[in-house]
């Protein structure tokens, strides 16, 4: 991660503790293994998965009217129309919801071998809490074909609503894996030929996207404030930068990823 490993990040770090959690969705609404995702890019892309169990569509007349010009009907269960105030009441005023949500079955998890099968490099997130660092870093890791996302089962943000409509559709197209012990999930990447690089403001070189034409990345980022732990960092092949010509010392880490993605894709 291009963040100044005990020092740049920080500012992100304080920057989410000003930053109120939206509210979760009424327990009563959420039956246990459910899901709430709302935001027009997130409902539309979560209909058209066919390895999501849908339960319930709740839709403005706006809202329905502005998901059937993206995707026509019929959709995999029946649209219930409900006035905006019953969905800020459920989901909370400051979610942006569009007037749409669906209540849908958590998704199935994919093993490491399944995601492997898939073509691209590989992101493996260490302690990065804020959802909607990783809805976004999702929806990078679709614009760049990452194979799949892997986090801390312990330290990382359940599969929410924020998360998704941070994901903007990607939390559908590309796997999110949890495991208990990233140390050993690494070594489970070298063994499947992975070269596995950490992103870490004091490395001595910087990435460098051609230089790993050859090989397949499991490309690590350190969690907000702290970077990589030690043990993580242990566990990499190499460790490497961004350069950082500019003012700012940092960047957020769903930017990090962003850029180092767009550098893992350089030919030349």
């Amino acid at each position: 991660m291009q963040d100044r490993a005990r020092e740049g990040l920080d500012r992100d770090r304080e920057e989410q503790s000003f930053t109120p959690r939206a509210p979760r969705p009424n327990a009563a609404d959420t039956p246990r293994g459910t899901v709430w995702i709302y935001g027009t890019h997130a409902v539309q892309a979560a209909l058209a998965n066919p390895a999501r169990r849908l339960r319930r569509l709740l839709t403005t007349e706006e809202g329905e009217a502005n998901l059937s010009t993206r995707l026509p009907q019929p959709w995999a269960v029946q649209a219930e129309t409900v006035d905006r105030a019953r969905l800020d009441q459920m989901l909370g005023r400051d979610s942006v919801h569009q007037g749409l949500a669906v209540l849908a079955d958590l998704l199935p998890q994919l093993t490491i071998g399944e995601v492997l099968e898939r073509p691209g490099p590989v992101l493996v997130l260490d302690q990065i809490t804020d959802p909607r660092n990783v809805g976004a870093i999702l929806r990078s890791a679709a614009a760049f074909g990452v194979a799949g996302v892997i986090v801390q089962e312990r330290h990382a943000p359940e599969e929410t609503g924020s998360l998704a409509k941070a994901a903007s559709g990607a939390l559908e197209t590309v796997p999110l894996l949890r495991a208990v012990n990233l140390a050993r999930t690494l070594v489970m990447l070298k063994a499947a030929d992975c070269w596995v690089v950490g992103l870490d403001a004091e490395a001595t070189q910087a990435l460098n996207g051609p230089s790993f034409a050859e090989r397949r990345v499991a490309l690590v980022l350190g969690g907000e404030g702290e970077g990589l732990r030690r043990l993580t960092r242990e566990s990499c092949d190499e460790l490497a930068k961004l350069p950082m010509p500019g003012e700012m010392e940092s960047l957020n880490v769903s930017a990090a990823a962003a850029v180092s993605l767009y550098e893992l894709g350089r030919k030349g």
